[in-house]
Formats: structure tokens, sequence, C-alpha cells
């Protein structure tokens, strides 16, 4: 058992930060502070990732706490995506604020709660306690919906309050889910104290009735992935990223997303070994496969940008559950993958495509036009992010979608043309609407603001660089981590 001072500071940086803000985040200064505190948090993620790597998996403060290969990779992204989120927001929230829609008490809000959501998410990833994990899950979805209505607009509030009754459905059936698990340990002797401490559990796995943990992760599956944007319970996500701030959609697409599978995996692997049956994973294939396919399907017909990409974050979300329901080393180590180069190319896309809405004053694609023209730099990152998050090489994507297909074709043949089919509708769909707004007359003006563009390109660097290789260091936690889900 190992303390780690590290950690404490991880989690109390976002959660004070949060308290200054709720007081000054409305101050000019406010923007800065917001991004200082999230490169703070993210360089204390880098040493506990430094530290996890030299000792290994770790205990904190009692058992509360575990750290291990395959959160501690997901600590150090989703610190790095709100960080970079954080100098998207710096120049994006004073251009609403300049047009109206921000004043500031909702600055003060925005800004208290961004830091919240981080704390909140990096809670559910570090927790060893199911029923903090859930707590944390809870925090992190009232947090997005007073960011989704921060605008204070019909369809904002609206949209939140549609996110807020649907995830808050799902919630309440993990918990119900949670309740079952705690049951599953109890039953057995001297389990009673620590019946919900993920690796209690994870030592018992093979001891715990099949039957309720069967029941459990009926229910944990379908509330966390609620969460996670899973059809057929995907309804609240396309409305959240269309109303919210943008900074707040690329934090939806590219975190939130992943902490909610992250839950599930955790799960997956207690069901996996107290019922031997591969039952959890066919759950996976089959409500992955689904996602896919109605995502799909649903592209061509959206007229909103931000929309667009939200289902595309769906489908993505579909094709990660698929690949962890196939299971094995290959196809897991193939949603790990996809779970980072998506989170690094969602984010980027919503940053160009939040500089191009302010731009053109709309987020209408048939009103935004000429990207390439006005701001070049805008127009070719959205263009090459497009190409990066459909898959085409050298990019990331590529790569990950190529493992999670030739892995269908080799273990579930049916699947591949439905799998085939779904990514070709994809692709003609996002890039009929992308090239329009990228290239054409121009409709969008010049911002008083220079757009932060450097987070952008740098995602899409990172994206590239894990197109053509993976870091040893990464590749190592990947191969730790797949062990860990598949064994």
């Amino acid at each position: 058992m190992t303390e780690l001072p590290i950690l404490l500071l991880v989690l109390s940086i976002p959660l004070l930060g949060a308290l200054l803000l709720g007081l000054w985040g409305h101050r000019e200064f406010a923007p800065e502070l917001n991004a200082g505190l999230s490169a703070t948090t993210f360089l204390a993620c880098i040493v506990l990732t430094r530290t996890i790597i030299e000792r290994g998996p770790s205990f904190a403060f009692g058992q509360l706490f575990f750290i291990d290969p395959l959160n501690v990779f997901l600590v150090s992204l989703t610190s790095f995506v709100g960080f970079t989120t954080s100098l998207f927001s710096r120049p994006y929230m004073r251009v609403e604020r300049d047009h109206g829609k921000m004043n500031a008490p909702r600055m003060r809000l925005y800004h208290s709660m961004y830091q919240f959501f981080s704390f909140a998410m990096l809670l559910t990833l570090m927790t060893n306690h199911m029923g903090v994990l859930w707590v944390a899950m809870e925090t992190a979805t009232l947090a997005t919906v007073l960011l989704v209505s921060v605008y204070r607009t019909p369809s904002s509030l609206e949209a939140a309050w549609k996110y807020f009754i649907i995830c808050g459905v799902g919630i309440a059936l993990a918990l119900f889910g949670t309740i079952l698990l705690y049951l599953a340990a109890y039953r057995l002797p001297g389990n009673h104290y620590d019946a919900l401490l993920w690796s209690n559990l994870n030592l018992i796995k093979t001891q715990l009735d099949p039957h309720i943990i069967a029941l459990a992760f009926v229910f944990l599956l379908v509330g966390y992935g609620t969460k996670m944007g899973l059809a057929p319970l995907h309804n609240w996500l396309p409305d959240a990223h269309a109303e919210g701030p943008t900074p707040i959609s690329a934090v939806l697409s590219g975190l939130l997303l992943n902490v909610a599978l992250y839950a599930i995996l955790r799960c997956k692997v207690l069901a996996d070994g107290a019922l031997q049956n591969g039952f959890p994973g066919q759950l996976l294939i089959g409500f992955g496969l689904l996602s896919v396919l109605i995502a799909a399907f649903s592209l061509s017909r959206q007229k909103d940008v931000k929309r667009m990409f939200s289902y595309s974050s769906i489908e993505h979300m579909g094709l990660m559950s698929f690949a962890f329901g196939i299971g094995g080393p290959v196809a897991s180590y193939a949603g790990l993958l996809h779970m980072t180069v998506h989170s690094l190319v969602k984010s980027a896309i919503f940053f160009a495509v939040g500089h191009a809405c302010q731009k053109a004053g709309t987020q209408i694609m048939a009103d935004i036009r000429g990207l390439i023209i006005v701001s070049p730099t805008v127009g070719w990152g959205m263009l090459i992010g497009t190409l990066a998050i459909l898959g085409m090489p050298p990019f990331g994507v590529f790569s990950s979608e190529f493992l999670i297909l030739t892995t269908a074709m080799r273990e579930l043949p049916w699947s591949t043309p439905l799998l085939l089919i779904a990514l070709g509708v994809s692709f003609a769909a996002i890039f009929h609407h992308v090239q329009e707004m990228v290239f054409g007359e121009p409709t969008a003006k010049r911002l008083a603001h220079s757009p932060a563009l450097l987070p952008v390109f740098a995602h899409l660097g990172l994206a590239l660089l894990l197109g053509l290789t993976i870091p040893s260091y990464l590749d190592n936690w990947f191969r730790q981590a797949v062990q860990m889900i598949t064994r």
C-alpha cells in the first residue's frame, strides 16, 4: 500500500479552482486563471503518471483510491484535453461575452463549473470505490447541466433539462446496479466492510453470484451507457452539444464519454470473471453496433454543424464499445487507442468549429462558407480534423479502426459489412458538409479576439504521431491495461 500525496494535489487544484472562480470567475483575468489552474492540474497529473510508472499500481488514502495502467493514462489524457480546452476557451468566451450571450454571473458560473467538472471526472477515474465512482459521475452530470444551460436561452434550457432527465434516469439505473454489486459481494463471508472496493471485488470476482452479477451488469451498462451516448439512450447528446458553449462540447465528446466508458470497463472486468460466458461482451457488441448504425444514418440529415459532430461522437463510442465487446488483446488495444485519438481529434474539431461558428454568426452549415479564405488556419484545421476523424491515413483513427475491422473480420465476420457500410455513409455525409463549409464563397467575418488555434494543431499533430508510431511508454500502458481488461 502506497500513499500518493500528489493524488491529493491532482484533486484539490480543480476543486479549489472551482471555489476561487466561483468568487472571481467574472473578472477580466478569469479566463487566464482558469487556464492556469488547468495547466497546474495537468502538471500534477504528469507527476502522478511518472510515479505510477516507477512504482506500479498503487493505493492511496487507505484503499479509497487505486491508480493502475488502465486509469493513469486516462487521467493524463483528461487533464491534457482539459488544459488545451481552457486555452481555446479564453478568446472564445470573450467573444461570446462581447456578443451578449454571456454576462458576469454566467461567466462566473461557467469558469467555476469548468473546474468542478474537471474535478468530478478525475475523481471518477481514480477512485477505487464503486459507490464513490457513482457519486462522482452524478456530480459530473450536475456540473454539465449547469454548463449546457449557461446561455439561458429556451433551447439551451430545454437541452439541459433533456440531458438532466435522461442521464438522471440512467444514473439511477447505475445506482441499482451498484447496489446489486454490493449485494453479490456482501453475501460472501468477510467482505462486508470493503464490499464495494473494486480491487477487492476483482480478487473475488469468480466467487460472486453469477445471476446477481449478470443483472447488475445490465443495469450498470444501461446506466453508464446513457452517459456514454450509446443508442438508443443517446438523444440527449446532440442537443447538449448544439446548445452549450463549444468548449463544453469539446470536453463532453473528448472526455466525459471516455469516463463513462471507463466505468463500464471496470464493471465488465468483474462481470467477465463472475459469468465466464461472454455475456457482457455480447451486450457491448450489440449496443455498440446499434450506436454505429443509428449515428451513421443520422449524419446526413443534420443541418447544425455541432449536432453533426455529436452524432459522429456517438458513432465512435459505438466503435469503442464494439471493440471492447469483442475482447482479446488486439481488439482491446484498438479500443484504448481509439479512445485516445478520438479524444484528441474530436476536441480539435470542436475547437475549429467553435471559431468557425463565431465567424459566421451561426451553427447552420448552409450559412457557413469560405472558411479557408477568411481564416485559412481555421479552415485547414477543420478540414484536416475532419479527414482525421473519418479515418484517413496516416492519422491514429485509421490505425485503430483498421485493427477493429480486421479483428471483426476474424471474430465476427457478419458484422464487418455493417461496419463498413456505416463508416462509408459517415464519410460521405460529413465530408460533403465540411468541404462546402471550408470552400466556397465566404460568409464569415473576422473576430475581435484572435482565435486560439494552437490547441487545434497540437491535438491533430499528436493524432498524426499516434498514426505513424506509438511511443514505447504509451504502448506499455496500453499493453498493461489490456491485460487488466482481458484477464
